[in-house]
């Protein structure tokens, strides 16, 4: 009878163990996505899309949560997950995907290397458009060029487009612009161009068109948009030149051409979730491919058409491909960046 006992406390312990060892890392967890931007802002809004259905393509189906660290243009936010935030898969962060210019230049607070965090995936690419109040008398970048003062322009910090746009115009153009910087994300610059404290800013396409104020500003006639930076002019803005259409007519030097491919190669990356370097290979491709379902869920798709957002996802093996091709740029094209971005 003991000996029956033992035998079944033994096969007892040895289903719990198998039980156990089968239970997916990710069931009872949270996984925690920090937003280098201020709440309401597109990364923010396409964080919380994603929090919202990625758990349920995961094995354990974990909770997510969205936590919002601004500052510098993200930088803060990507330091801190580089660092700070343990590589266990369970933080990611929406982060700017300009930063690496940064890196590149080699300015001091960059506490990371962009070529080893874990990129997760991308929701959008995001070219850019220039856009200009039309309280000013500005219709077009050669009238900027004519200029006797500078128009000013809103950003949060150096490497984002609202601080290399205006400087990149100003390189292959002559167009010259101030740039005032310390905003802490797009909500705060929409009040400042509102307040007449700036008349010029760099945004992503696809923001432009998809969320307040910018949709009332239109109705409105509060802007007018100067240049985009797609190879191809956006459907939406047929008739508004691309940054390549007026290289080619300004005959700008293939040198500066070089230098401006570089720079915009940023709007590739998107919309960038990424984790911390070094994380487990395993949990990586587990949040990967949880991203993509999640980018093909009816329901996910639902909701981002609600935000009258476009999706046009990349996968986390070709944002890691790219980000080591970015960072890796000749001498000649790191010292015009270093020149332009310091200014």
């Amino acid at each position: 009878m003991f000996n029956k006992i033992l035998l079944s406390l033994g096969l007892f312990l040895t289903s719990a163990t198998d039980a156990g060892a089968q239970a997916p890392f990710y069931q009872n967890k949270t996984v925690t996505i920090v937003v280098g931007y201020l709440a309401g802002d597109g990364y923010d809004i396409w964080a919380r899309l994603l929090a919202a259905h990625m758990g349920k393509h995961i094995p354990g189906n974990p909770n997510f949560v969205v936590v919002n660290t601004p500052g510098a243009g993200s930088m803060i936010a990507a330091n801190n997950i580089y660092n700070v935030a343990k590589p266990d898969g369970l933080t990611m962060a929406a982060i700017g995907p300009s930063l690496y210019l940064d890196q590149v230049i080699g300015k001091k607070e960059v506490k990371f290397d962009w070529s080893k965090f874990g990129w997760v995936g991308s929701t959008e690419n995001t070219p850019w458009l220039f856009y200009m109040s039309t309280t000013t008398p500005f219709k077009s970048i050669e009238d900027v060029r004519k200029a006797k003062e500078a128009p000013k322009c809103s950003a949060t910090s150096s490497g984002t487009s609202g601080h290399f746009i205006p400087k990149l115009l100003e390189e292959a153009f002559g167009a010259k612009f101030t740039v005032v910087m310390g905003y802490q994300g797009g909500s705060e610059q929409d009040l400042a161009f509102e307040r007449g404290e700036v008349v010029c800013r760099a945004l992503s396409i696809p923001t432009f068109f998809a969320r307040e104020p910018f949709t009332t500003w239109r109705k409105k006639n509060m802007v007018r948009i100067l240049l985009q930076t797609g190879r191809k002019r956006d459907s939406k803005m047929p008739d508004v030149p691309t940054i390549h259409e007026l290289m080619t007519e300004h005959k700008t030097p293939p040198s500066t051409r070089a230098l401006v491919t570089a720079i915009l190669a940023s709007g590739d990356l998107g919309r960038p979730f990424v984790t911390p370097p070094a994380i487990p290979a395993d949990r990586l491709k587990i949040l990967r491919e949880a991203f993509r379902k999640t980018t093909a869920d009816p329901g996910f798709l639902s909701d981002v058409k609600a935000r009258k957002f476009e999706i046009d996802p990349d996968n986390g093996e070709d944002l890691e491909v790219l980000a080591k091709e970015i960072v890796s740029q000749p001498k000649e094209i790191v010292d015009r960046m270093k020149k332009l971005l310091s200014e």
